[in-house]
Protein backbone atom coordinates (compact mmCIF):
# COMPACT_ATOMS: atom_id res chain seq x y z
CA UNK A 1 0.00 0.00 0.00
CA UNK A 2 2.97 2.30 0.48
CA UNK A 3 3.95 2.04 -3.18
CA UNK A 4 0.61 2.75 -4.86
CA UNK A 5 0.19 6.39 -3.73
CA UNK A 6 3.86 7.05 -4.55
CA UNK A 7 3.40 5.58 -8.02
CA UNK A 8 0.28 7.70 -8.43
CA UNK A 9 1.98 10.88 -7.28
CA UNK A 10 4.96 10.20 -9.57
CA UNK A 11 2.60 9.76 -12.51
CA UNK A 12 0.74 12.92 -11.55
CA UNK A 13 4.03 14.81 -11.29
CA UNK A 14 4.96 13.62 -14.76
CA UNK A 15 1.48 14.59 -15.97
CA UNK A 16 2.39 18.21 -15.24
CA UNK A 17 5.10 18.04 -17.90
CA UNK A 18 3.00 15.95 -20.28
CA UNK A 19 0.14 18.45 -20.21
CA UNK A 20 2.58 21.25 -21.02
CA UNK A 21 3.95 19.29 -23.98
CA UNK A 22 0.50 18.28 -25.26
CA UNK A 23 -1.04 21.74 -24.98
CA UNK A 24 1.95 23.59 -26.44
CA UNK A 25 2.06 20.93 -29.19
CA UNK A 26 -1.50 21.96 -30.09
CA UNK A 27 -0.32 25.58 -30.22
CA UNK A 28 2.56 25.17 -32.69
CA UNK A 29 5.70 23.33 -33.81
CA UNK A 30 8.33 25.96 -32.92
CA UNK A 31 6.90 26.67 -29.43
CA UNK A 32 6.77 22.90 -28.85
CA UNK A 33 10.44 22.50 -29.73
CA UNK A 34 11.28 25.46 -27.47
CA UNK A 35 9.36 24.04 -24.52
CA UNK A 36 11.01 20.64 -25.07
CA UNK A 37 14.41 22.34 -24.79
CA UNK A 38 13.39 24.64 -21.94
CA UNK A 39 11.66 22.00 -19.84
CA UNK A 40 14.49 19.50 -20.27
CA UNK A 41 17.03 22.19 -19.33
CA UNK A 42 14.98 23.11 -16.24
CA UNK A 43 14.87 19.45 -15.28
CA UNK A 44 18.66 19.09 -15.56
CA UNK A 45 19.21 21.97 -13.12
CA UNK A 46 16.34 20.81 -10.91
CA UNK A 47 17.57 17.24 -10.61
CA UNK A 48 20.91 18.33 -9.12
CA UNK A 49 19.19 20.32 -6.38
CA UNK A 50 16.61 17.58 -5.79
CA UNK A 51 19.39 15.36 -4.48
CA UNK A 52 19.07 17.09 -1.10
CA UNK A 53 15.32 16.47 -1.11
CA UNK A 54 15.75 12.82 -2.03
CA UNK A 55 18.34 12.39 0.71
CA UNK A 56 15.70 13.41 3.26
CA UNK A 57 13.58 10.34 2.49
CA UNK A 58 16.01 7.56 3.56
CA UNK A 59 17.42 9.70 6.40
CA UNK A 60 13.96 10.29 7.90
CA UNK A 61 12.93 6.65 7.40
CA UNK A 62 16.12 5.38 9.04
CA UNK A 63 15.72 7.84 11.94
CA UNK A 64 12.18 6.57 12.50
CA UNK A 65 13.51 3.01 12.45
CA UNK A 66 15.86 4.01 15.30
CA UNK A 67 13.10 5.92 17.10
CA UNK A 68 14.97 9.26 16.82
CA UNK A 69 12.27 11.90 16.18
CA UNK A 70 14.64 14.83 16.74
CA UNK A 71 16.76 13.63 13.83
CA UNK A 72 13.64 13.58 11.62
CA UNK A 73 13.15 17.30 12.20
CA UNK A 74 16.84 18.20 11.84
CA UNK A 75 17.36 16.38 8.55
CA UNK A 76 14.19 17.75 6.94
CA UNK A 77 14.92 21.35 7.93
CA UNK A 78 18.43 21.26 6.55
CA UNK A 79 17.12 19.63 3.38
CA UNK A 80 14.87 22.66 3.00
CA UNK A 81 17.76 25.03 3.72
CA UNK A 82 20.01 23.47 1.09
CA UNK A 83 17.22 23.26 -1.50
CA UNK A 84 16.20 26.91 -1.07
CA UNK A 85 19.82 28.09 -1.27
CA UNK A 86 20.43 26.09 -4.43
CA UNK A 87 17.25 27.39 -6.06
CA UNK A 88 18.37 30.99 -5.54
CA UNK A 89 21.92 30.42 -6.81
CA UNK A 90 20.85 28.91 -10.16
CA UNK A 91 18.41 31.66 -11.25
CA UNK A 92 21.08 33.38 -13.46
CA UNK A 93 21.47 30.16 -15.48
CA UNK A 94 17.85 30.46 -16.59
CA UNK A 95 18.00 34.21 -17.15
CA UNK A 96 20.84 33.91 -19.67
CA UNK A 97 19.80 30.56 -21.16
CA UNK A 98 19.38 31.91 -24.71
CA UNK A 99 23.10 32.47 -25.41
CA UNK A 100 23.86 29.09 -23.85
CA UNK A 101 21.45 27.31 -26.20
CA UNK A 102 22.83 29.19 -29.22
CA UNK A 103 26.36 28.19 -28.23
CA UNK A 104 25.16 24.57 -28.14
CA UNK A 105 24.06 24.82 -31.78
CA UNK A 106 20.31 25.26 -31.38
CA UNK A 107 18.02 27.13 -33.79
CA UNK A 108 17.90 30.90 -33.08
CA UNK A 109 14.09 31.19 -33.08
CA UNK A 110 13.69 28.12 -30.85
CA UNK A 111 16.39 29.41 -28.48
CA UNK A 112 14.70 32.81 -28.12
CA UNK A 113 11.34 31.27 -27.19
CA UNK A 114 13.04 28.77 -24.89
CA UNK A 115 14.78 31.64 -23.07
CA UNK A 116 11.44 33.43 -22.54
CA UNK A 117 10.06 30.20 -21.08
CA UNK A 118 13.08 29.52 -18.86
CA UNK A 119 13.30 33.06 -17.47
CA UNK A 120 9.85 32.53 -16.00
CA UNK A 121 10.15 28.93 -14.78
CA UNK A 122 13.55 29.66 -13.25
CA UNK A 123 11.84 31.56 -10.44
CA UNK A 124 9.87 28.41 -9.70
CA UNK A 125 12.99 26.44 -8.78
CA UNK A 126 12.80 27.30 -5.05
CA UNK A 127 9.15 26.24 -4.57
CA UNK A 128 9.68 23.16 -6.77
CA UNK A 129 12.59 21.95 -4.63
CA UNK A 130 10.85 22.81 -1.35
CA UNK A 131 7.83 20.79 -2.49
CA UNK A 132 10.12 17.84 -3.21
CA UNK A 133 11.63 18.01 0.28
CA UNK A 134 8.19 18.03 1.90
CA UNK A 135 7.05 15.16 -0.32
CA UNK A 136 10.08 13.12 0.81
CA UNK A 137 9.44 13.98 4.47
CA UNK A 138 5.76 13.06 4.32
CA UNK A 139 6.39 9.90 2.30
CA UNK A 140 8.96 8.66 4.82
CA UNK A 141 6.29 9.20 7.49
CA UNK A 142 3.91 7.08 5.35
CA UNK A 143 1.77 10.15 4.62
CA UNK A 144 1.72 9.31 0.92
CA UNK A 145 -1.98 9.95 0.30
CA UNK A 146 -1.64 13.71 0.75
CA UNK A 147 1.34 13.74 -1.62
CA UNK A 148 -0.83 12.06 -4.25
CA UNK A 149 -3.88 14.32 -3.84
CA UNK A 150 -1.87 17.54 -3.81
CA UNK A 151 -0.08 16.53 -7.00
CA UNK A 152 -3.37 15.61 -8.70
CA UNK A 153 -4.80 19.00 -7.75
CA UNK A 154 -1.72 20.65 -9.21
CA UNK A 155 -2.30 18.83 -12.52
CA UNK A 156 -5.84 20.19 -12.69
CA UNK A 157 -4.66 23.73 -12.00
CA UNK A 158 -1.88 23.37 -14.58
CA UNK A 159 -4.34 22.33 -17.30
CA UNK A 160 -6.69 25.22 -16.51
CA UNK A 161 -3.97 27.89 -16.48
CA UNK A 162 -2.37 26.43 -19.62
CA UNK A 163 -5.73 26.63 -21.41
CA UNK A 164 -6.16 30.23 -20.35
CA UNK A 165 -2.66 31.58 -21.00
CA UNK A 166 -1.25 29.50 -23.87
CA UNK A 167 -4.25 30.11 -26.15
CA UNK A 168 -5.63 33.35 -24.66
CA UNK A 169 -8.93 31.93 -23.45
CA UNK A 170 -11.31 33.41 -20.84
CA UNK A 171 -10.32 36.95 -21.81
CA UNK A 172 -6.66 36.50 -20.88
CA UNK A 173 -3.72 37.30 -23.20
CA UNK A 174 -2.42 34.67 -25.62
CA UNK A 175 1.11 33.92 -24.34
CA UNK A 176 2.12 30.63 -26.01
CA UNK A 177 5.14 29.04 -24.35
CA UNK A 178 5.30 31.80 -21.71
CA UNK A 179 1.77 30.88 -20.66
CA UNK A 180 2.92 27.31 -19.99
CA UNK A 181 5.72 28.71 -17.83
CA UNK A 182 3.32 30.78 -15.71
CA UNK A 183 1.09 27.72 -15.30
CA UNK A 184 4.06 25.73 -14.01
CA UNK A 185 4.91 28.33 -11.36
CA UNK A 186 1.27 28.52 -10.27
CA UNK A 187 1.14 24.78 -9.61
CA UNK A 188 4.44 24.83 -7.72
CA UNK A 189 3.33 27.63 -5.40
CA UNK A 190 -0.04 26.01 -4.72
CA UNK A 191 1.58 22.68 -3.90
CA UNK A 192 4.08 24.33 -1.54
CA UNK A 193 1.42 26.24 0.40
CA UNK A 194 -0.81 23.18 0.84
CA UNK A 195 2.01 20.87 1.93
CA UNK A 196 3.39 23.42 4.40
CA UNK A 197 -0.02 23.84 5.99
CA UNK A 198 -0.50 20.07 6.18
CA UNK A 199 2.94 19.43 7.71
CA UNK A 200 2.45 22.22 10.25
CA UNK A 201 -1.22 21.78 11.20
CA UNK A 202 -1.88 18.02 11.21
CA UNK A 203 -2.09 16.95 14.89
CA UNK A 204 -0.19 13.69 14.29
CA UNK A 205 2.76 15.60 12.83
CA UNK A 206 2.95 18.48 15.31
CA UNK A 207 5.29 16.54 17.58
CA UNK A 208 8.05 16.90 14.99
CA UNK A 209 7.85 20.75 15.22
CA UNK A 210 9.18 21.02 11.68
CA UNK A 211 8.98 24.81 11.27
CA UNK A 212 9.74 25.83 14.86
CA UNK A 213 12.85 28.08 14.86
CA UNK A 214 13.28 27.25 11.19
CA UNK A 215 15.79 30.10 10.77
CA UNK A 216 18.35 28.42 13.07
CA UNK A 217 21.09 26.49 11.22
CA UNK A 218 22.01 22.95 12.24
CA UNK A 219 25.46 22.44 10.77
CA UNK A 220 25.97 18.74 11.65
CA UNK A 221 22.61 17.82 10.09
CA UNK A 222 23.35 20.03 7.08
CA UNK A 223 26.65 18.21 6.51
CA UNK A 224 24.85 14.87 6.64
CA UNK A 225 22.22 15.94 4.10
CA UNK A 226 24.94 17.43 1.90
CA UNK A 227 27.06 14.26 2.12
CA UNK A 228 24.20 12.01 1.07
CA UNK A 229 22.32 14.42 -1.20
CA UNK A 230 25.07 15.83 -3.42
CA UNK A 231 25.97 12.42 -4.93
CA UNK A 232 22.24 11.76 -5.49
CA UNK A 233 21.94 15.06 -7.35
CA UNK A 234 25.05 14.40 -9.43
CA UNK A 235 23.78 10.91 -10.26
CA UNK A 236 20.57 12.50 -11.50
CA UNK A 237 22.66 14.98 -13.48
CA UNK A 238 24.53 12.12 -15.13
CA UNK A 239 21.28 10.45 -16.18
CA UNK A 240 19.50 13.68 -17.07
CA UNK A 241 22.58 14.82 -18.97
CA UNK A 242 22.33 11.73 -21.13
CA UNK A 243 18.81 12.68 -22.22
CA UNK A 244 19.58 16.39 -22.47
CA UNK A 245 22.55 15.61 -24.70
CA UNK A 246 20.24 13.49 -26.83
CA UNK A 247 17.82 16.45 -27.15
CA UNK A 248 20.66 18.76 -28.18
CA UNK A 249 21.96 16.29 -30.75
CA UNK A 250 18.44 15.74 -32.07
CA UNK A 251 18.20 19.52 -32.47
CA UNK A 252 21.18 19.30 -34.84
CA UNK A 253 19.19 16.90 -37.02
CA UNK A 254 16.06 19.06 -37.36
CA UNK A 255 13.11 20.79 -35.71
CA UNK A 256 10.59 18.09 -36.66
CA UNK A 257 12.90 15.41 -35.31
CA UNK A 258 13.40 17.37 -32.07
CA UNK A 259 9.65 17.76 -31.57
CA UNK A 260 9.12 14.01 -32.17
CA UNK A 261 11.99 13.21 -29.83
CA UNK A 262 10.39 15.34 -27.11
CA UNK A 263 7.05 13.57 -27.45
CA UNK A 264 8.62 10.10 -27.40
CA UNK A 265 10.66 11.02 -24.33
CA UNK A 266 7.56 12.33 -22.56
CA UNK A 267 5.79 9.02 -23.14
CA UNK A 268 8.80 6.99 -22.03
CA UNK A 269 9.18 9.24 -18.99
CA UNK A 270 5.53 8.69 -18.09
CA UNK A 271 6.05 4.94 -17.76
CA UNK A 272 9.40 5.60 -16.07
CA UNK A 273 7.56 7.43 -13.30
CA UNK A 274 5.90 4.14 -12.36
CA UNK A 275 9.37 2.88 -11.51
CA UNK A 276 10.24 6.10 -9.71
CA UNK A 277 7.27 5.64 -7.39
CA UNK A 278 8.18 1.99 -6.76
CA UNK A 279 11.80 3.00 -6.21
CA UNK A 280 10.78 5.61 -3.61
CA UNK A 281 8.68 3.03 -1.78
CA UNK A 282 11.63 0.64 -1.85
CA UNK A 283 13.92 3.36 -0.45
CA UNK A 284 11.58 3.93 2.50
CA UNK A 285 11.21 0.22 3.29
CA UNK A 286 14.91 -0.56 2.91
CA UNK A 287 15.91 2.46 5.03
CA UNK A 288 13.43 1.50 7.77
CA UNK A 289 14.76 -2.09 7.91
CA UNK A 290 18.33 -0.77 7.77
CA UNK A 291 17.61 1.53 10.74
CA UNK A 292 16.17 -1.46 12.63
CA UNK A 293 19.12 -3.67 11.70
CA UNK A 294 16.87 -6.33 10.08
CA UNK A 295 18.96 -7.52 7.12
CA UNK A 296 16.75 -10.51 6.27
CA UNK A 297 13.64 -8.33 5.85
CA UNK A 298 15.76 -5.83 3.92
CA UNK A 299 16.76 -8.42 1.32
CA UNK A 300 13.24 -9.78 1.03
CA UNK A 301 11.80 -6.29 0.47
CA UNK A 302 14.43 -5.62 -2.19
CA UNK A 303 13.56 -8.83 -4.06
CA UNK A 304 9.85 -8.01 -4.10
CA UNK A 305 10.52 -4.46 -5.35
CA UNK A 306 12.71 -5.70 -8.22
CA UNK A 307 10.11 -8.28 -9.27
CA UNK A 308 7.30 -5.71 -9.35
CA UNK A 309 9.42 -3.27 -11.34
CA UNK A 310 10.25 -5.99 -13.86
CA UNK A 311 6.55 -6.75 -14.36
CA UNK A 312 5.70 -3.08 -14.92
CA UNK A 313 8.50 -2.81 -17.50
CA UNK A 314 7.13 -5.80 -19.42
CA UNK A 315 3.68 -4.19 -19.63
CA UNK A 316 5.22 -0.92 -20.88
CA UNK A 317 7.12 -2.74 -23.63
CA UNK A 318 3.92 -4.41 -24.83
CA UNK A 319 2.07 -1.08 -24.92
CA UNK A 320 4.81 0.76 -26.86
CA UNK A 321 5.05 -1.98 -29.47
CA UNK A 322 1.28 -2.35 -29.90
CA UNK A 323 0.05 1.21 -30.57
CA UNK A 324 2.95 3.69 -31.03
CA UNK A 325 1.14 5.88 -33.58
CA UNK A 326 -1.96 6.27 -31.44
CA UNK A 327 0.14 7.30 -28.45
CA UNK A 328 2.10 9.96 -30.35
CA UNK A 329 -1.08 11.29 -31.98
CA UNK A 330 -2.39 12.31 -28.55
CA UNK A 331 0.28 15.05 -28.46
CA UNK A 332 -0.52 16.60 -31.84
CA UNK A 333 -3.13 18.57 -33.73
CA UNK A 334 -3.28 16.28 -36.78
CA UNK A 335 -4.89 19.03 -38.88
CA UNK A 336 -1.58 20.89 -39.03
CA UNK A 337 0.68 20.00 -41.98
CA UNK A 338 3.82 19.42 -39.91
CA UNK A 339 2.07 16.88 -37.66
CA UNK A 340 2.35 14.00 -40.16
CA UNK A 341 6.16 14.09 -40.09
CA UNK A 342 6.27 14.35 -36.31
CA UNK A 343 3.81 11.44 -35.98
CA UNK A 344 5.80 9.08 -38.21
CA UNK A 345 9.16 9.93 -36.64
CA UNK A 346 7.81 9.86 -33.09
CA UNK A 347 6.20 6.44 -33.58
CA UNK A 348 9.51 5.00 -34.82
CA UNK A 349 11.31 6.41 -31.77
CA UNK A 350 8.66 5.02 -29.43
CA UNK A 351 9.30 1.52 -30.76
CA UNK A 352 12.96 2.00 -29.85
CA UNK A 353 11.94 3.33 -26.43
CA UNK A 354 10.46 -0.10 -25.73
CA UNK A 355 14.00 -1.50 -25.81
CA UNK A 356 15.17 0.45 -22.77
CA UNK A 357 12.08 0.11 -20.56
CA UNK A 358 13.55 -2.83 -18.65
CA UNK A 359 16.97 -1.20 -18.25
CA UNK A 360 15.50 2.16 -17.24
CA UNK A 361 13.27 0.55 -14.62
CA UNK A 362 16.08 -1.57 -13.20
CA UNK A 363 18.56 1.28 -12.91
CA UNK A 364 16.17 3.58 -11.03
CA UNK A 365 15.11 0.70 -8.76
CA UNK A 366 18.76 -0.09 -8.03
CA UNK A 367 19.37 3.57 -7.15
CA UNK A 368 16.38 3.53 -4.79
CA UNK A 369 17.65 0.39 -3.05
CA UNK A 370 21.13 1.83 -2.67
CA UNK A 371 19.76 5.07 -1.21
CA UNK A 372 17.89 3.00 1.32
CA UNK A 373 21.21 1.81 2.73
CA UNK A 374 22.61 5.37 2.29
CA UNK A 375 25.11 4.32 -0.38
CA UNK A 376 25.27 7.16 -2.90
CA UNK A 377 28.89 7.96 -3.70
CA UNK A 378 29.91 4.81 -5.61
CA UNK A 379 26.57 4.70 -7.50
CA UNK A 380 27.28 8.27 -8.62
CA UNK A 381 30.49 7.13 -10.32
CA UNK A 382 28.89 4.03 -11.82
CA UNK A 383 26.11 6.17 -13.31
CA UNK A 384 28.55 8.79 -14.62
CA UNK A 385 30.63 6.18 -16.44
CA UNK A 386 27.56 4.42 -17.87
CA UNK A 387 25.87 7.58 -19.15
CA UNK A 388 28.69 9.97 -20.04
CA UNK A 389 31.55 7.69 -21.06
CA UNK A 390 29.43 5.00 -22.71
CA UNK A 391 25.87 6.24 -23.45
CA UNK A 392 26.55 9.70 -24.92
CA UNK A 393 29.50 8.63 -27.12
CA UNK A 394 27.49 5.63 -28.35
CA UNK A 395 24.57 7.91 -29.27
CA UNK A 396 26.82 10.34 -31.15
CA UNK A 397 28.68 7.63 -33.08
CA UNK A 398 25.52 5.77 -34.06
CA UNK A 399 23.67 8.95 -35.03
CA UNK A 400 26.32 10.81 -37.03
CA UNK A 401 29.51 8.95 -38.08
CA UNK A 402 27.57 5.71 -38.71
CA UNK A 403 24.64 7.64 -40.21
CA UNK A 404 21.70 6.14 -38.32
CA UNK A 405 20.32 9.56 -37.36
CA UNK A 406 17.74 9.83 -34.61
CA UNK A 407 17.22 6.07 -34.40
CA UNK A 408 20.94 5.55 -33.81
CA UNK A 409 20.88 8.27 -31.18
CA UNK A 410 18.18 6.37 -29.27
CA UNK A 411 20.06 3.08 -29.58
CA UNK A 412 22.94 4.80 -27.80
CA UNK A 413 20.57 5.63 -24.95
CA UNK A 414 19.75 1.92 -24.69
CA UNK A 415 23.44 1.05 -24.37
CA UNK A 416 24.03 3.56 -21.57
CA UNK A 417 20.95 2.52 -19.60
CA UNK A 418 21.78 -1.19 -19.75
CA UNK A 419 25.30 -0.50 -18.47
CA UNK A 420 23.89 1.54 -15.57
CA UNK A 421 21.25 -1.07 -14.70
CA UNK A 422 23.73 -3.93 -14.60
CA UNK A 423 26.43 -2.17 -12.58
CA UNK A 424 24.06 -0.61 -10.02
CA UNK A 425 22.16 -3.84 -9.36
CA UNK A 426 25.48 -5.64 -8.92
CA UNK A 427 26.56 -2.99 -6.42
CA UNK A 428 23.43 -3.34 -4.26
CA UNK A 429 23.34 -7.12 -4.02
CA UNK A 430 27.06 -7.21 -3.35
CA UNK A 431 26.55 -4.85 -0.41
CA UNK A 432 23.61 -6.63 1.20
CA UNK A 433 25.06 -10.13 0.81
Amino acid sequence: MLGLPLVGSSLAQMALHVTDTVMVGWYGLVPLAAVVLGASSFFIVFVVGSGFAKAVMPMVAAALGRGDEAEVRRDTRMGLWLSIGYGIVVIPVFWWSGPILLALGQNAEVSAIAQDYMRIVGFGMVPALAVTVLQSYLSALHRTQVVLWVTLAAVGLNIAVNWALIFGNWGLPEMGARGAAFATISTQLLSLVVLCIYAWALPELRRFRLFQRFWRPDWPAMRQVWRLGLPIGLTGLAEGGLFQASALMMGWIGTVELAAHGIALEVAALTFMLHVGLSSAATIRIARFDGQGDRVALRQAAGVAVAISFGVAALSVALFLAVPERIVALFLDLRKPESAGILAYGAALLVLAALFQLADGMQVMALGLLRGVQDTRVPMWLAAVSYWLIGIPASYVLAFPLGYGGQGLWLGLVVGLFCAAGSLMWRFWRLVR
